[in-house]
């Protein structure tokens, strides 16, 4: 009896403990638009947008070099960052604009360069870290083929 006993525990023992497992639903990834070979790109989970691009400011030792940041498109957010971008090259004059997502700050830097070329740089601030980070300078048409409008 006492075998029977330990042999039903032994079993309800272990069909418990695969009841701590679950399948998870996966949302796909997409990569969209991307600019040099890994300084600035996209990446889209469901509705979520997360801009992820290499760090020009210096990093300590042991830092990874890329950074992100990301927001829901919850009513056209997506379009609606580029069309502030974009708007920002023909500004006249060029100014700065600070935008605030759930977990980060973008400030977009425009400079116009040699030929009255206009360029933008995102520099981010995580609130949640401090983090801090600057893109690559970028031009009218690395921002059209981030969003994949070229």
């Amino acid at each position: 009896m006492k075998k029977i006993i330990a042999l039903c525990l032994m079993l309800f023992g272990t069909a418990s403990g695969f009841s701590q497992i679950k399948v998870m639903e996966v949302t796909r990834l997409e990569k969209l638009g991307r600019v040099g070979t890994n300084d600035i790109y996209v990446q889209k989970e469901g509705n979520q947008y997360t801009f992820y691009y290499k760090n020009t400011e210096f990093v300590t030792p042991g830092e990874t070099s890329m950074r992100n940041f990301t927001f829901k498109n919850l009513e056209g957010d997506y379009e609606g960052f580029y069309k502030i971008i974009a708007d920002g090259f023909v500004a006249n004059p060029l100014n700065d604009i600070k935008l605030e997502l759930p977990n980060d700050f973008v400030w977009l830097h425009y400079v116009r360069g040699a030929g009255n070329k206009v360029t933008v740089q995102f520099m981010t601030s995580n609130k949640v870290t401090g983090l801090t980070g600057v893109s690559v300078f970028l031009t009218f048409d690395d921002i059209k083929k981030l969003f994949e409008k070229a």
